[in-house]
């Protein structure tokens, strides 16, 4: 795996060992990031359920001001921590390692925003209106929600977001969200 655009342009990365993390493609986080592209310079990115923290580090890499990494695996947690200091976005990151209910409400209490958030979680979790509702205490206005799903079977999602594009890679599917009007704080 290697970082595509930015700062750490070519650079690799590790990814954790096993079937428990399916690292995101490079030609995903391309295609992914060439669509995010306006997006992502100074946001603040939050990237649950990171794995190898790859999406949260092509954002770092592509000018994001700042993002956190959630893994509940200790092993990813430690591959997580080895990329940031290996690409020296050590000021930038801040990794976490703790269930993803944790995570929120501890940034939460912070009164973190965030105005780009990744979702990878495990395939077999097809239910994420429970994360994406605490998510729209974090979320900035005009913030964006990137679900990674396997094709053709995206998660369910809170009521305040709205889908605003789907793409299929073979087997990998990428749905975005925007906060409903409404929603914004």
């Amino acid at each position: 795996m290697r970082i595509i655009a930015g700062t750490a342009r070519s650079r690799t990365i590790e990814a954790p060992r096993g079937r428990d993390t399916r690292p995101t493609l490079d030609r995903v986080r391309e295609n992914l990031f060439n669509i995010l592209r306006g997006d992502v310079p100074d946001s603040r990115v939050l990237d649950l359920f990171s794995g190898s923290g790859a999406l949260a580090l092509e954002a770092l890499s592509r000018g994001a001001r700042r993002a956190v990494l959630v893994d509940c695996d200790r092993q990813a947690h430690e591959v997580e921590v080895r990329n940031v200091r290996a690409l020296g976005f050590e000021a930038q990151a801040e990794v976490l390692r703790c269930d993803w209910r944790d995570a929120l409400r501890r940034l939460t209490a912070a009164g973190e925003r965030f105005e780009l958030f990744f979702l990878d979680p495990p395939y077999a979790m097809h239910d994420l209106t429970a994360v994406t509702a605490q998510l729209l205490e974090l979320a900035a206005p005009d913030c964006l929600l990137v679900t990674e799903h396997q094709a053709g079977h995206p998660y369910l999602v809170a009521e305040g977001w709205t889908q605003t594009d789907s793409r299929r890679y073979g087997y990998a599917g990428i749905t975005m969200y925007r906060l409903k009007e409404d929603n914004a704080p």
